[in-house]
This record gives C-alpha cells, structure tokens and sequence, in this order.
C-alpha cells in the first residue's frame, strides 16, 4: 500500500492541472473540438475547468453555486480522488467508468458533453498520476 498523496494548495493544484493538460500531446492531439467548462468535485475542494479547443484556460478553485457555469460534474469523495493521485492506481481508480461502479463517483449533468470528450477527460484524469490529487 502506498501512502497517500499530499495535497497541493487550490491554485498551486489548478496551476499544474492546467499546464500539464496543455503540454499534453494526446489531449491537443485529440482536443481541437474540446470546448466546454466541467467541474470535478472533491467534497472537501472542487475546481470548475474551463477549456477551449483542447486548451484549459481557466481553471477556479472552489466556484460558489452561481460563480462559474459547467455543463457537467464529476464527483467523488476526497478518499476517491486521492486514489486517482497515485503514480500507480489501486484496482477501480484507474478510470472514471470504473469508479463510477465501484467506488463513490458520480457523473452528473450534460453527460453527452462528457462522452463528445471522453478520450480528453480520461486523459486528464490519467495525469492525476504526475501532478497528485486535487484534495
């Protein structure tokens, strides 16, 4: 067993989500239609992600109810995302579908979206790996 990840503060968190999702070949690869802000929602921190044609370019912190429009959500307990940080994830947090049926996770909202990008969502899940977990 691993020990669990150190979180990083909000915006130092949101500052390498952004830039290690936009030095990403295979999401600006895959990304050119990518337009839509999410949110991925952490129960103790959560972070609304803004992208534009496979770019994040905003990403903000623990967004009040009203503050920033997503069109879908990805939730999950803090225990959940920690398991995503790891450099080598346990069975069931190695992908969203995964978690979804057997841990906590909830998809919710345009899930259309979500599946119109599925290819870079999954890959900016997958680089919780490099940078840790977002709580």
């Amino acid at each position: 067993m691993t020990a669990p990840t150190k979180a990083r503060p909000g915006q130092e968190w949101a500052d390498a989500f952004a830039a290690a999702s936009n030095d990403d070949p295979e999401i600006q690869a895959h990304g050119k239609y990518f337009t839509c802000t999410y949110l991925l929602d952490a129960t103790d921190r959560s972070y609304a992600i803004k992208v534009e044609s496979g770019r994040v370019t905003e990403v903000t912190p623990d967004p009040g109810p009203l503050d920033v429009p997503y069109r879908f959500a990805i939730r999950a307990s803090a225990d959940t995302w920690r398991g995503f940080g790891e450099p080598v994830p346990a069975p069931m947090y190695h992908g969203i579908w995964a978690a979804s049926f057997q841990r906590d996770m909830r998809l919710e909202g345009d899930v259309l979206v979500l599946m119109q990008n599925l290819r870079c969502i999954t890959r900016q899940i997958e680089l919780l790996r490099a940078i840790g977990s977002p709580v």
